[in-house]
């Protein structure tokens, strides 16, 4: 996503609105998919060079999922609701009895929130983040991930001890962080951990530039949900279902994003991205 706001008489781009909120510039609109904008004098002007060319468009949804601030407006849509969406969503799908819902910080709170909200069970931030620490899912190397774990998070054990844990998550990619998490809470004194994710599997590796550039990194991608389960040592767990992840495109769900992480479907690229893609095919 690329998004233009307006400063006095200056042009403000960012890749999401809450830049903008920043530095007080009001938001214009976002940049269309194969647009060429121009300033020029403190004007704007804008060329389609690729009009009546283009298929359809093909927007990220890991914007939604993990990638984008939830207080942005990304593709038009508040970050915030729709992953909260993702929450009640997932609750209705896959109720379990338990005392708390605990999101794994920060890009797990809006969903945990819905679930709470939809479940009845009470929020719980049970889970301590040090921002002081990057994301760890897209550190190259193993040792800097699990480094990058233990020192970002912390388990609140006053409000663990005992109780049954329903844990949210955006997503689990290579299976390393969760378990690893799971293993703190239950160390905490938690008597069961249910994890939660509020997206479908991540199975397959995206060829746009983000840090999963094969099959076998992903869990996913070799091994079942129970597999996955008993890999990260939860008592259970469940995904959100890929149509209800389109909860808030009720006319024509996913149509105008790009869900290949999920779904094995990707939109028309370079031949050198279908090329690698049908060599992962043939080797997975």
């Amino acid at each position: 996503p690329l998004v233009i706001g307006r400063k006095g008489s200056s042009f403000v781009v960012a890749s999401e609105t809450c830049a903008l909120d920043l530095v007080e510039a009001q938001y214009v609109r976002a940049v269309e998919p194969g647009e060429i904008v121009l300033f020029d004098r403190g004007e704007m002007k804008s060329f389609m060079p690729f009009k009546g060319k283009a298929k359809k468009k093909a927007h990220c949804i890991f914007e939604y999922v993990y990638f984008a601030r939830p207080d942005s407006i990304v593709f038009d849509r508040n970050v915030y609701d729709i992953r909260k969406g993702f929450g009640r969503m997932l609750a209705k799908e896959s109720p379990v009895e338990a005392d708390m819902v605990v999101p794994v910080p920060d890009s797990g709170v809006p969903a945990a929130i819905g679930y709470s909200e939809e479940s009845g069970i009470p929020f719980q931030m049970g889970l301590m983040r040090n921002h002081y620490v990057g994301r760890t899912f897209i550190e190259p190397e193993h040792a800097i991930r699990d480094f990058g774990v233990k020192i970002k998070l912390n388990a609140v054990k006053e409000l663990m001890e005992g109780k049954r844990v329903i844990l949210v998550d955006d997503s689990i990619v290579r299976g390393t962080t969760s378990r690893k998490i799971i293993k703190m809470i239950r160390d905490a004194g938690a008597k069961e951990v249910h994890m939660r994710i509020s997206s479908p599997p991540s199975s397959w590796p995206c060829f746009y530039g983000i840090d999963t550039p094969t099959r076998h990194e992903l869990i996913a991608s070799s091994q079942s949900p129970a597999e996955i389960c008993k890999h990260i040592m939860a008592d259970s767990l469940n995904y959100l279902s890929i149509d209800s992840l389109y909860w808030f495109e009720k006319q024509k769900p996913g149509e105008w994003f790009c869900d290949a992480c999920f779904t094995g479907n990707y939109p028309e690229g370079p031949e050198r991205i279908q090329r690698i893609i049908q060599s992962q095919l043939k080797t997975a």
